[in-house]
């Protein structure tokens, strides 16, 4: 009797792999079959250095390089319109070399200034859609920084 619960589900598994394997298998005479697509052919007269003319889907063409446009390096310029001032004690982040004040990540400034438990009054602006590595606060770029 375990012989034959064991079997039955044998023989099924064995019955649906035989039936998946079998198909698109053959001996190769068979046509193939439409695909109700047309064949794209491009006239021998064609210029290749026309983006208008179609290319051929086989030919490799080079990628599209795209320069990234440069930021200037660092806060640099002095605050203008969107800066903020923020006071208080700077707290150090769960990563090294991150500091917080006030929620806000503080990116770049005077080192010697921003320090985990200095009161601070730091000038610059909100980036929320900069990347970091600190992992938590919204970055703020310090373009000025005093102790209070």
């Amino acid at each position: 009797m375990k012989t034959m619960r064991t079997a039955v589900p044998a023989l099924l598994l064995c019955a649906a792999l035989a039936a998946c394997g079998g198909q698109g298998t053959g001996t190769g005479n068979q046509a193939p079959e439409p695909s109700g697509g047309s064949t794209v052919t491009v006239p021998p007269t064609s210029d290749p250095t026309d983006p208008a003319t179609p290319t051929d889907p086989a030919t490799p063409q080079p990628p599209t390089v795209v320069p990234p446009t440069k930021k200037p390096a660092g806060p640099s310029l002095p605050p203008g319109p969107g800066a903020h001032t923020l006071t208080g004690t700077v707290e150090a982040g769960v990563e090294p070399n991150c500091l917080l004040l006030d929620g806000y990540l503080l990116v770049g400034g005077p080192r010697d200034v921003l320090r985990a438990g200095a009161k601070v009054t730091v000038e610059g602006r909100v980036e929320p859609d900069m990347m970091t590595t600190c992992q938590q606060g919204t970055p703020f770029v310090v373009e000025g920084a005093s102790r209070a």
